[in-house]
């Protein structure tokens, strides 16, 4: 071996030995784990990670929750009914083959009793009234003529001037006079009669309800022109069935609400005697007060006001109606939601009465509960 070898090989083997620690160093700094990454979680049979001992289900949803209060609620019995005139009154023609000259009011109007609510021509009834007035005018002096002849046949029929013959055609004629001078006077009454029925005037106050009156129409007598709401009262027709009518008295209160949603109070004027043989229903009569949204012939549900009850009632908002039937939600103190099916009653405002399916010291879900369903968890809050 020369001499330069020997240096070669000296330097050769711990080189190669650094090297080889340098690479092992290089490869332990690559696979050791970082200590910032989080630990391998272990595969499940689907290949997604188990879920941690520690972690807790999330609530579904937010819901206030309020319990179930005893008050007192009004007993009420239920009935429809139609909104109709107290009275009404038929306003018709009293003169027979005259021109309608003027028709003062419309449907909807108020009028007072007396007012003018029509008028016909008058020019031939003001000359029948003079031809009359004529009539009586010769008539009476027929009769006073008649008076002085009779008059003087009795001065003298004691001195035999005159016969008994003559005395009693004076006397007889005297009679004749008269009747015709009160025949004179009726004839003439009547024609004043008739002069003013050419004035259709109003029989009482009220509302006019219907109008067939028409300008220079020839209407005849008897023929109606106006129908008149008497006094503009109107009463409610409620239906009862035979076992509820003893429910019922004369004066008490109801509450009427029409077709438009307006409530009014009204007071039970009268019970008819007898039901309806169609329906088999009493009619009960509400004097209703004076509004402008009730109006006769409308459809109108009322509440006859039978005194107060105590009842277990809750929020509106709690009962959830699904498949025709009532539940509420229970939220127990696990936070978890438990439906009930309840049988309701009563509603008054805000409150609904429950009768059974719910204990009293249950606490119900109010705002959310008809987004839950059986078994979720919820979130409570004030």
């Amino acid at each position: 071996m020369n001499a330069t070898s020997t240096p070669r090989r000296r330097w050769f083997w711990p080189l190669a030995a650094l090297a080889l620690l340098i690479l092992a160093l290089a490869a332990w700094l690559l696979l050791r784990p970082s200590a910032d990454a989080p630990a391998a979680s272990p595969q499940g049979a689907g290949g997604a990670s188990a879920p941690a001992a520690g972690d807790q289900p999330r609530p579904a949803l937010t819901v206030t929750v309020a319990q179930p209060q005893r008050e007192s609620m009004p007993i009420r019995l239920q009935a429809n009914g139609n909104i109709a005139a107290w009275q009404e009154a038929s306003v018709g023609a009293e003169v027979n083959g005259l021109r309608l000259s003027t028709v003062n009011v419309n449907v909807g109007d108020a009028v007072r009793k007396g007012q003018v609510l029509a008028e016909f021509v008058r020019e031939t009834t003001q000359a029948d009234t003079l031809q009359a007035r004529a009539s009586l005018m010769q008539a009476e002096a027929s009769y006073q003529n008649a008076k002085a002849d009779a008059e003087r046949a009795r001065a003298i029929e004691n001195t035999g001037a005159l016969s008994k013959s003559q005395v009693a055609q004076y006397l007889t004629q005297e009679k004749v006079a008269l009747a015709q001078w009160e025949a004179a006077k009726a004839a003439l009454g009547a024609t004043e009669v008739r002069l003013g029925n050419t004035r259709v005037l109003a029989p009482d106050d009220g509302v006019i309800s219907a109008r067939a009156a028409t300008v220079g129409a020839v209407v005849g007598a008897g023929q109606e022109l106006f129908r008149l709401v008497r006094q503009g009262r109107l009463e409610w027709r409620g239906e009862v069935t035979p076992s509820e009518v003893d429910r019922v008295k004369i004066g008490q209160s109801v509450a009427v609400t029409a077709a438009t949603g307006r409530e009014v109070q009204g007071k039970v004027r009268a019970i008819a005697p007898s039901a309806d043989p169609q329906t088999r229903n009493i009619l009960v009569f509400v004097d209703l007060p004076r509004h402008a949204e009730l109006k006769a012939g409308t459809f109108a549900h009322g509440a006859f006001d039978l005194g107060q009850s105590e009842a277990l009632t809750v929020p509106s908002q709690s009962v959830v109606v699904r498949d025709g039937s009532n539940y509420v939600f229970a939220i127990d103190a696990q936070s978890r939601a438990s439906q009930l099916k309840v049988r309701t009653g009563r509603r008054v405002g805000e409150r609904v009465e429950v009768l059974e399916g719910l204990q009293a010291e249950a606490s119900v879900a109010v705002q959310g509960a008809g987004f839950l369903n059986e078994g979720d968890l919820v979130k409570v809050v004030q």
